[in-house]
C-alpha cells in the first residue's frame, strides 16, 4: 500500500547471533561415592556428596557458618595427627590432612563450603562437605588417594563431629568475641557512672515521678547488667566444652581407637587456649543438646538486658523540646528524609532489633533443642546458625553501644535537676516530719497547682505550727541529699 514503510527484516544482526549462542558447558570431572558417579566443577576442592548436598537443599542460599565449618577443620586436624600416633592413618598421609585442615580453620577455603545450613539434620552434608575438601587439598599436595571416609572420617561420624564443631564454635565466640565485647560496654557505662556521679535527676517507676536519683546511679545498674551478662555467657560456655567426640554413630564410640577423643580434644584446647573436655555421657551429649539451650538462654538475657538500657536511652534523650531531654546521644546522621534537623537515636535502635533477632533465635534453639530422638538431635545445623548468629549480633551491638553512643553521651545537668525539683515524690522525705497522708495533700495540691513543693508547705502552716524549721524544710528537700541517705 502506498505509504506504508518496508517491513523491517527478520533476521536478527550477525553479532546478535553471536551473543545468543549458549555458553560452553563449564568444565567439570567425575567424583565417585557410594551411590556413583557425580560431575563437579573441575576447580571446586569438594567432591560427590557435597554436589549431591547443593542439589537437594536449594532453600536459604545461607551456608552453615564459618565458625562451624572452622571447628570441624580443627578437629579433623587434630584427628588426623592422633590417628597417625594411634597406627589407624599412613602417617603421610595424616600429615597431608593435617596441614589441609590447618588453611580450612584459618578460613581460607571459606568458598568451598556452599551447601545450605537447612539440610539433614545431623551436619552430615557439611561434615562430609569438610572431608571431601581436606582429601581433596591432602591430594593436591601429595599425589597420593585420599578418602574422605576412610582416612579424614576415620575414628568419627558427622553425629559426634557435627555437635562437636557447634559447641567448640559457640565456645570460642563466648570467649573471644562476646564476653571481651560486654566487658567493653561495660567499662563505657562505668566511666559514665563516675562522670554523672553528681547530676540528679527525677527517678521514675511506672513511669511516674518516684524520688531523685542520680544519672550516674543508672549507668551504675546498667553496667552492673551488663557485667553479670557477661557472667552468664562464660558460665554457660562451661556446658558447652564439653563435648561429644567419642561417641561416633550412636554414643558407643564403635570405630573410635581407644583414647582417640580425648587425645583430640587435647589438641584443641591446646590449639585454642579454651579447655575443652569430653563429655561425661556421650549418650547425654549426642541425643540432647541442653547445653546450647543453656548457652542460648544466657544470650537472650544479655539481649533482654540491653533492650532495657536502650529503652532507657532512648526516653533519656527524647526531645529535644517534647521529651525529657536529660540526656543527649551523639548526633550521627539525620534522622528524616522530610523533617529537617531532625536526629533519632539509631544505634540504640540498631541494637533493640539485633536483640529482638537475638530472642527470637533463642526460640528457635528451644524448639531445635526438644527435637531429639532417640540417640540424635536432627536439629543441629540450624542450631548452630542461630547460636553463632546470636553471638555475633550481641557482640557487635554490645562494641557499636559504647563506641558510637555511650563514650558520646552528655548530661543535660540543668534540666535534669529541673525534673527532679519539680517531681512531687520529692515530699517523701517529709513523712517523718508532717506524716504520710499530710505529706500527700501537699503533693496533690502541689500538682493541681503546678506550684513548687516547699511554697505549698509553707502555706499550709507545717512551719508556722512548728511541725519543722525552715531549716529541716530545706535540707528534706535537697534533691541531690535524696539520692544518698544515711545507711
Amino acid at each position: 500500500m502506498a505509504g506504508m514503510e518496508p517491513a523491517s527484516d527478520p533476521t536478527p544482526p550477525t553479532s546478535d547471533l553471536v551473543a545468543a549462542a549458549p555458553a560452553a558447558p563449564p568444565a567439570t570431572r567425575t567424583e565417585h561415592d557410594s551411590m556413583g558417579d557425580v560431575e563437579v566443577p573441575v576447580d571446586a576442592l569438594w567432591g560427590a556428596q557435597t554436589a549431591r548436598a547443593v542439589e537437594n537443599f536449594p532453600i536459604s542460599g545461607q551456608p552453615v557458618p564459618p565458625g562451624v565449618v572452622h571447628a570441624l577443620a580443627l578437629l579433623k586436624g587434630a584427628a588426623a595427627r592422633v590417628n597417625a600416633d594411634l597406627g589407624v592413618v599412613d602417617r603421610g598421609l595424616a600429615h597431608a590432612i593435617a596441614e589441609a585442615a590447618d588453611t580450612v580453620a584459618d578460613g581460607q577455603h571459606d568458598d568451598q563450603f556452599p551447601v545450605d545450613v537447612f539440610q539433614t539434620g545431623s551436619g552430615t552434608s557439611t561434615n562430609m562437605n569438610v572431608n571431601e575438601v581436606l582429601a581433596r587439598l591432602a591430594h593436591l599436595a601429595t599425589g597420593a588417594s585420599v578418602h574422605p571416609n576412610d582416612h579424614v572420617n576415620a575414628g568419627q561420624s558427622s553425629n559426634d563431629t557435627f555437635p562437636s564443631a557447634l559447641r567448640i564454635a559457640a565456645t570460642l565466640a563466648v570467649h573471644h568475641e562476646l564476653a571481651p565485647a560486654l566487658l567493653h560496654l561495660a567499662r563505657a557505662l562505668r566511666a559514665k557512672e563516675e562522670e554523672f556521679a553528681d547530676v540528679v535527676k527525677a527517678g521514675r517507676t511506672h513511669l511516674m515521678d518516684a524520688v531523685p536519683v542520680t544519672l550516674g546511679q543508672e549507668f551504675g545498674g546498667y553496667a552492673r547488667q551488663v557485667e553479670l551478662g557477661a557472667e552468664r555467657v562464660v558460665a554457660a560456655a562451661r556446658a558447652t566444652a564439653e563435648l561429644p567426640l567419642g561417641g561416633t554413630a550412636a554414643g558407643t564410640g564403635l570405630n573410635a581407637a581407644p583414647g582417640f577423643a580425648a587425645a583430640v580434644i587435647g589438641q584443641v584446647s591446646e590449639r585454642t587456649g579454651v579447655d575443652f573436655r569430653e563429655a561425661a555421657d556421650h549418650f547425654e551429649a549426642q541425643s540432647a543438646q541442653d547445653a546450647v539451650v543453656e548457652l542460648s538462654g544466657a544470650l537472650k538475657v544479655v539481649a533482654v538486658g540491653l533492650t532495657k538500657i536502650c529503652n532507657d536511652l532512648r526516653w533519656m534523650s527524647s526531645g529535644p523540646r517534647s521529651g525529657l531531654g536529660e540526656i543527649h546521644l551523639p548526633d550521627l546522621q539525620p534522622g528524616s528524609s522530610i523533617m529537617p534537623g531532625k536526629v533519632n537515636p539509631v544505634i540504640p535502635e540498631a541494637t533493640l532489633m539485633a536483640c529482638a533477632r537475638v530472642i527470637g533465635n533463642d526460640t528457635t534453639i528451644t524448639v531445635a533443642g526438644a527435637s531429639g530422638a532417640f540417640e540424635l538431635n536432627v536439629m543441629l545445623p540450624v542450631m548452630a546458625q542461630a547460636v553463632l548468629e546470636s553471638t555475633t549480633l550481641l557482640s557487635a551491638t554490645a562494641r557499636l553501644l559504647a563506641d558510637r553512643c555511650v563514650d558520646g553521651i552528655e548530661a543535660d545537668r540543668e534540666r535534669a535537676r529541673e525534673l527532679a525539683e519539680g517531681s512531687p515524690s520529692i515530699v517523701t522525705p517529709l513523712n517523718r516530719f508532717i506524716g504520710y497522708e499530710a505529706a500527700a495533700a501537699v503533693a496533690k495540691q502541689s500538682i493541681t497547682q503546678r506550684r513548687p513543693i516547699r511554697e505549698v508547705v509553707l502555706e499550709r502552716g507545717h512551719v508556722e505550727r512548728g511541725e519543722l524549721t525552715e531549716a529541716q524544710l530545706d535540707e528534706a528537700l535537697d534533691v541531690l541529699a535524696m539520692t544518698r541517705p544515711p545507711r
